[in-house]
């Protein structure tokens, strides 16, 4: 049997085993290594999404394959009547690099919506019966964060999802102090950068206004950093970036396994840390000695490769290469870091995206005007430019008349 036909018959078994939540797959992948993947067929690819901004560290990295492989050696699963090594030094971590003051915790889960199923119950757990998120939000498609979510394409099929959810405008801080004065508004939910909506950031006024104004109001700040945690943007959190900013909870995912499913939730200080009492929330496969051995060797690469300092680097130049390529298609660069967004004049970013998957690009199009980048954060600016020196020929491939 061929490449091409083993390829086909995989496609075909796929579609017949799976059910169709993720619609057919654009390929069928074999294998990854470093920032490259191959298909059956054999074709080579750079990877510019990361498993949309989950391989922090490409593709069989020696460190991660190590951590993961030494670990299940020794200790693979117990349940959680039970603690290891790994689980307590990946919260300890964390806790450190979230500057996390005394009395703030961990609780480890297995997703970003499953974090963020955690953190809408320690909301809850306040006896507020509001809780305010922003339009555009995206956090996960579990029932507890749909109803975070606004998407109403997604929402619709499942109503009626949990009560109590109000949807604010971006950047309006008016509305925001509106909807907070009767005092009744458990948590404010916000991710820093919209990734979902088209890699559209927060402005810092209105991240600082979210601060002041959830505390002065005895609201809890709940940042959803499941994909802008973890150096995705050049910090080890997004929201580090602006001084001073700290949440009440920090929702984690993502990056922190480097494939490997964990995610997170970070209370800061007591007044959160004790909301959820034993019993009120659970899981049996969170913080697995495997998952937390995996979270450990990708902060501990990150933090011997000075991969944070590249990203801002890599970052930078990627945007100013993009911004000079000035083809008419690209408006604007949005994002920090290697989290990008380029903002396109008319809506083929799914054309886009597909012309250069036949290119060997693995790309990403969130909505019909954004391209959206999400490297692994190991990426170099050669193998960057390969892609940007492409760009120009599949943008005019793409656009519309009168825009070449």
């Amino acid at each position: 049997m061929s490449d091409q036909d083993r390829s086909h018959e995989l496609a075909d078994r796929y579609g017949r085993a799976l059910l169709p939540v993720f619609g057919t797959p654009q390929r069928v992948l074999a294998r990854g290594e470093g920032v490259h993947v191959w298909d059956t067929d054999g074709k080579q690819y750079l990877d510019l999404l990361a498993g949309i901004a989950v391989n922090s560290l490409g593709h069989a990295h020696p460190a991660l394959l190590s951590a993961i492989s030494k670990q299940a050696e020794t200790l693979g699963h117990v349940s959680n009547f039970f603690a290891s090594a790994p689980q307590i030094e990946l919260a300890e971590k964390l806790l450190e690099l979230a500057d996390a003051p005394a009395g703030s915790g961990v609780f480890f889960a297995n997703s970003g919506t499953e974090a963020n199923e955690a953190a809408f119950k320690i909301a809850r757990r306040t006896g507020r019966p509001r809780i305010l998120a922003l339009q555009d939000s995206f956090h996960g498609r579990t029932m507890g964060a749909l109803a975070l979510t606004s998407k109403e394409a997604y929402r619709a099929p499942f109503e009626p999802l949990a009560g109590g959810v109000e949807f604010l405008e971006v950047g309006d801080e008016q509305a925001l102090a509106n909807a907070l004065a009767p005092g009744d508004v458990a948590a404010v939910f916000a991710e820093p950068i919209q990734g979902e909506a088209g890699v559209r950031a927060l402005d810092p006024d209105y991240l600082r206004a979210l601060r002041r104004l959830t505390r002065e109001h005895g609201t809890l700040l709940i940042l959803d950093e499941v994909q802008t945690g973890i150096g995705r943007t050049g910090h080890w959190f997004a929201h580090q970036a602006i001084e001073g900013l700290q949440p009440d909870v920090m929702t984690l995912a993502k990056g922190l396994g480097g494939g490997f499913p964990i995610g997170a939730v970070i209370s800061f200080g007591q007044h959160t840390h004790d909301l959820l009492q034993p019993g009120q929330h659970g899981t049996t496969f969170g913080g697995n000695p495997i998952a937390a051995a995996a979270g450990l060797a990708v902060i501990g690469t990150i933090l011997e490769e000075g991969l944070l300092t590249h990203v801002r680097d890599v970052g930078e130049e990627l945007t100013r290469e993009l911004l000079g390529l000035a083809h008419p298609l690209i408006q604007e660069v949005r994002g920090a870091g290697l989290l990008l967004g380029i903002g396109l004049n008319a809506p083929v970013a799914p054309q886009l995206a597909a012309a250069a998957l036949e290119a060997g690009f693995i790309v990403n199009a969130p909505n019909p005007t954004t391209l959206r980048l999400a490297p692994p954060l190991v990426i170099t600016p050669a193998q960057l430019a390969t892609f940007t020196a492409a760009l120009p020929a599949l943008l005019e491939a793409v656009a519309p008349e009168g825009e070449n």
